[in-house]
């Protein structure tokens, strides 16, 4: 799995060091799926980052106070949290110490993202905050979430591979998951969860 690591990672990653997770990738990649999934298993909080930044309406809260939500949030000993938002990377990031790069191509993402969409349109299920997805928010405004993902995608990833040799982040194992299936290999190889993992290291 040599693409999966960036060169300052430890392959595979010390497993006493998931107590801090960040999950990041493109919309549409799973990133808030497969963190309930490793909290479920590591036995770890999950706070999206979604949450902290919209309120009610869809409405964005000011710079100060999320970045204020987001530095409680990291006050916690363990944590997982998943999104990308650049405004609070340092304050993530420097505390972190394993970031889960889910790296799938848009032949992948856009699909995903697009039943995602109508799952939630039908089902009027509640996101954050009272916030609720629409088909139109979602795949059909010129500034649509998929309109998002195909316009920035591109320079998302070069951002993330720019950060694997950056030294700011050389205390971080980065992991790289680039199809769905590296996906499943990874967690399965993981610990039951993080309490049995430290006694056992």
């Amino acid at each position: 799995m040599g693409d999966t690591h960036a060169p300052h990672s430890s392959s595979p990653p010390a497993f006493t060091r998931l107590q801090r997770l960040v999950i990041v990738g493109v919309e549409g990649s799973g990133k808030t799926t497969l963190a309930r999934q490793l909290a479920r298993r590591l036995g770890l909080p999950h706070v999206e980052l979604d949450a902290l930044y919209w309120d009610a309406n869809w409405t964005r809260v000011s710079p100060h106070l999320f970045r204020e939500r987001v530095a409680q949030v990291l006050d916690a000993e363990c944590w997982i949290t998943d999104g990308n938002y650049d405004a609070v990377r340092d304050l993530i990031w420097g505390r972190a110490d394993t970031v889960v790069w889910l790296d799938y191509p848009l032949r992948v993402v856009v699909p995903r993202l697009v039943w995602r969409s109508v799952r939630h349109s039908l089902t009027g299920e509640e996101l954050w905050n009272g916030n609720r997805g629409t088909l139109v928010r979602s795949l059909l405004a010129r500034d649509s979430l998929l309109a998002w993902v195909i316009k920035t995608s591109s320079e998302r990833r070069k951002s993330y591979l720019a950060a694997q040799h950056d030294p700011t982040w050389a205390h971080l194992d980065i992991i790289r998951l680039q199809t769905p299936r590296m996906t499943q290999v990874w967690v399965s190889q993981l610990p039951a969860n993080w309490q049995e993992a430290v006694q056992a290291d």
